[in-house]
């Protein structure tokens, strides 16, 4: 099989691609020059690299390649995205005709003319299903009662704001809100949280946004995760089952339990 893979930041472009490697399709990968590693280069079929505002020119590549399925793989930071973006004629047409600006709104109208083109956008997930989190607790140690407690407060917070396309995480203190993720990631997020609350345990929350299908922006956490809730005190991480990404996942629940965090994974919110 050959398809298409717009390659973002993070390990989450390279494991599927060495995956589809391992099963035999051929990934042409679109690597977006402001947020992809060298390495996609390495282990995709074949690969090109453009900027992120260049949606004609991604449509081009689809089209001379023969491509008409793709998936996104990797983040792309939302600052950079009202930042740095440099929109060619097809991609300012595009932005003219959304309601909003937000991401969740930018990629669905990204699919919707990648859709007009004849080439479907999929779930991201596909080749790394058994990378996603299980139901229930996958470490060592489970989480304490107060730490359940403000974990319960915390994904009702985080599915509150995941209506409005801010962020995936929250970090919260003694059942209450201490940090909300936004266009900053979890990594500062968690640090700033670490500032407020005066050495008390945090315990962090990631809740996936309320999509049917998982077509980018998949809630990702992996070794570093772990490192960065270390440093800030954060003795606990809960985490949509089945929806979230666990990177270098043998890796990750090793450093949790050797730092004694607790990782649950919960059924979505519907």
């Amino acid at each position: 099989m050959k398809y298409g893979l717009i390659a973002g930041n993070g390990r989450f472009p390279i494991l599927a691609l060495e995956e589809a490697r391992r099963l035999g399709h051929e990934v042409v990968a679109i690597a977006l020059r402001e947020e992809a590693a060298p390495e996609v280069e390495a282990v995709a079929w074949r690969c090109h690299w453009i900027s992120i505002g260049e949606l004609g020119k991604l449509i081009e590549i689809l089209k001379a390649e023969g491509i008409d399925e793709i998936v996104m793989a990797g983040q792309v930071k939302h600052a950079r995205i009202f930042s740095s973006i440099r929109p060619d004629w097809r991609l300012v047409k595009l932005l003219a005709s959304l309601p909003g600006k937000n991401t969740d709104a930018l990629i669905s109208g990204v699919a919707n003319a990648l859709a007009e083109e004849g080439i479907r956008l999929t779930d991201s997930t596909a080749l790394l299903k058994p990378l996603l989190a299980d139901e229930g607790v996958m470490t060592k140690r489970k989480p304490t009662k107060e730490e359940r407690e403000s974990i319960d407060y915390g994904r009702r917070v985080a599915h509150g704001l995941a209506a409005f396309d801010i962020g995936q995480s929250v970090a919260i203190a003694e059942r209450a809100c201490v940090a909300v993720e936004a266009m900053e990631g979890t990594d500062a997020m968690l640090r700033r949280a670490a500032g407020l609350v005066n050495g008390r345990s945090l315990v962090l929350v990631k809740v996936s946004t309320r999509r049917t299908r998982m077509l980018f922006d998949v809630p990702v956490a992996g070794p570093e995760t772990i490192r960065v809730m270390q440093e800030a005190g954060a003795t606990a991480l809960a985490v949509d089952a089945g929806r979230t990404l666990l990177l270098d996942r043998a890796e990750m629940l090793s450093m949790a339990t050797r730092f004694e965090i607790s990782i649950i994974g919960y059924p979505p919110f519907e």
